[in-house]
């Protein structure tokens, strides 16, 4: 059930236009600054946007230029984990990597312990209005996200089509406490670990 949501959801999403997208983009960015989270925030870990994802490159930049410290996840196929790289450098320090996502070039990998992040941005293709998700299927963020901190931020910027009425759960899952979108700020129900 889980393939088939996602892969419907995907073909939606690389269906936009490149207007749409960016015009989207900023919408949620708006929405974004508005919250305590982003404004509290000195350590954030964000993915770098990838096939008609929510953009994320012009928030790197202006996080980096108020002197905050960034972070990208670095995926290890061989074991499907996450690890945390410092961004210091976009222009410079990424390369293309596995499934096409840009990470850090290996002169530029910047190991940082997930303990550090006060505000992660959470990928996804499908999400509910309480905050649960069904990611890419490979479990990336289901086995890092219990890494951080009980009070790190998990939001979640999400096109409005994006969102269904309930995604399939695991006890395991960890929700996200907000989902931005073009159209509000869902402040999903406290459950789970990082409420």
């Amino acid at each position: 059930m889980k393939q088939t949501i996602r892969k419907k959801m995907i073909a939606q999403r690389e269906s936009l236009k490149v207007d749409q997208v960016k015009q989207k983009s900023t919408s949620i960015h708006h929405h974004l600054f508005q919250t305590e989270a982003w404004k509290k925030a000195n350590h954030m870990m964000i993915y770098l946007d990838f096939r008609n994802e929510v953009q994320t490159f012009s928030l790197i930049e202006l996080f980096l230029a108020q002197n905050k410290h960034i972070y990208i996840p670095v995926t290890n196929p061989s074991n499907h984990h996450l690890t945390v790289s410092e961004l210091i450098e976009p222009s410079q320090d990424l390369q293309v990597a596995h499934f096409g996502l840009l990470e850090p070039k290996p002169e530029a990998l910047r190991p940082s312990d997930p303990q550090i992040l006060d505000l992660v941005i959470v990928p996804g293709v499908v999400f509910d209005r309480e905050g649960y998700r069904i990611g890419f299927g490979a479990g990336y963020y289901d086995r890092f996200l219990p890494k951080l901190r009980q009070n790190a931020h998990l939001i979640s910027l999400v096109y409005d089509f994006q969102l269904v009425p309930r995604v399939p759960r695991e006890p395991h899952d960890i929700p996200v406490q907000r989902i931005i979108t073009e159209s509000e700020i869902i402040n999903c129900k406290k459950t789970g670990s990082h409420s």
